[in-house]
């Protein structure tokens, strides 16, 4: 690491990081390089190699820093601090859901890579702003389903987190993708990240006999996603 302020070096690295998100808008992982990278950035290519080492490192800390911005929305939601009806919580998770369309595409192409291309104590950094993440959701279902108990909680994380990986092919798919599913006859409607997350999440919430007995603290906002 360069000699220099902690102010300089977490710049630094937000620039590069930065440079990765842009270039992750309009190319795929595989064709972006740490010379494409260097290349929006204002210093060397080298120099890059003083805050990350590969181009999977970079990635992971742009994971990183949306599972952070996510726990912000989590933990927004959470402290409403009143009882919710499953429909009324669903659309409030899906939104925050629906803002982390790049976290989704992350997670569902490419994480495995990632991770294993990534140093431990960049790993760990990630896996703790993960567990924020879990930690955040659990609080948000404490404080808006009182009656569900640690155990159903738990089911509820367990479930709904593997659930998020398969949410990006399923809402985004290419014209390449949709002409080849009409030829194959595959029976396809196009739905939304919020849509989505929205309807399983009300569901797994009702099987888990959350909601029973507490008033909503807010009206569905589907319609207002349409």
């Amino acid at each position: 690491m360069p000699k220099g302020s902690k102010e300089l070096t977490n710049a630094r690295k937000d620039e590069i990081i930065n440079a990765c998100a842009a270039l992750y808008e309009k190319m795929s992982f595989k064709e972006i390089t740490l010379k494409e990278i260097g290349k929006q950035t204002s210093f060397t290519r080298t120099s890059i190699y003083n805050y990350f080492q590969t181009k999977e490192e970079i990635f992971l800390a742009l994971m990183q820093r949306e599972y952070e911005a996510w726990v912000d929305d989590l933990e927004a939601l959470g402290n409403s601090g009143r009882a919710a009806a499953p429909e009324a919580f669903s659309a409030g998770l899906a939104r925050t859901v629906e803002r982390r369309e790049r976290l989704l595409k992350l997670m569902s192409m490419n994480l495995y890579d990632v991770e294993d291309n990534s140093r431990l104590e960049n790993l760990v950094a990630f896996k703790t702003a993960y567990n924020h993440a879990l930690q955040a959701v659990a609080s948000c279902l404490r404080a808006c389903f009182p009656q569900m108990g640690e155990e159903r909680i738990r089911e509820f994380i367990c479930v709904f987190f593997p659930f998020l990986f398969g949410i990006y092919p399923y809402t985004s798919i290419t014209e390449k993708q949709r002409e080849a599913m009409e030829l194959a006859g595959v029976d396809y409607a196009r739905i939304s990240v919020f849509q989505i997350t929205e309807a399983f999440t009300a569901r797994l919430l009702r099987g888990l006999g959350a909601g029973k007995g507490e008033a909503p603290f807010g009206a569905s906002e589907s319609a207002e996603m349409d």
